[in-house]
Parts: structure tokens; sequence; C-alpha cells
């Protein structure tokens, strides 16, 4: 992070819900199930490995094989200047080092960081420690 960017610059919200991410084949088309236009949190990435979807669980219907379930999600309050450096690794270094497992995805204006919900309060615990604020 940037040495004028404290933590507390970029409050977190915890989304409400409980999300999965889904891994399909590469060539797979875009399921209907992740395209709801109402989903609060949806990130589909296509990369020629895989097609991999967030969204919340209750969305993802039993078929789908491959599929890690029970992640909470903080969003950064953005937008987040492409000029600040080191917002991810402020948030994923003290998780690490406290043995927390995350999923982050990034888009053009924020970056949203999804844990297992039986890590969320040891997650918002060591994130407060590390000067970072809920909102």
């Amino acid at each position: 992070m940037s040495p004028t960017e404290p933590p507390a610059a970029f409050p977190l919200q915890l989304l409400s819900g409980r999300f999965a991410v889904c891994r399909l084949s590469a060539q797979a088309p875009v399921p209907p199930w992740a395209l709801r236009p109402n989903a609060r949190f949806v990130c589909i990435t296509r990369t020629e490995d895989e097609l991999s979807i967030v969204c919340p669980e209750s969305d993802v219907p039993p078929p789908v094989r491959v599929a890690e379930r029970g992640y909470r999600a903080f969003k950064l309050q953005g937008p987040v200047p492409f000029t600040t450096t080191g917002v991810v690794s402020g948030l994923t270094g003290p998780l690490a080092a406290a043995g927390i497992s995350v999923f982050v995805v990034s888009t053009y204006d924020t970056d949203y960081l999804l844990v297992k919900e039986a890590s969320l309060a040891a997650a918002q615990a060591t994130l407060t420690a590390a000067g970072f604020v809920f909102r």
C-alpha cells in the first residue's frame, strides 16, 4: 500500500450472503444461472484453461460438480485509483500470516476478498488489527 494511503483510506464492507467459486470447462457457454441480472456480485472469467464463475451460492444448481461453496465477501470501498499500490497485499499479507486463505477478485474500480465463512470472524479481527475499517 502506498505510504500516503493507510488501510483506513479504503474501508471494507461485508457483503450479505454466501458465495461459491465454480470451475467449468473452458469451452462451456456461460450458463444462464450465472447471468441473473439482479445478483449483487457475479464474476465471470474465461481463460484458455477454464470458465470460472463467482456468484451467490444459492444460484449454483446441484449439477455443477466443481464448486467451492461457503465463501463470504469483503468489498473494498473504491474506487481505488490504478496508481495505488499494495492494496491487495495489504489485505492478503496479514491474512496469510494468520493462516487464512483467500480468493481475490479485482474489478476496474475495486477489489473483493473472499474467505470461507468458517474463517470470517478471524479474518475480520485480523484485518481490523491491520488497520482496516469496516462499514
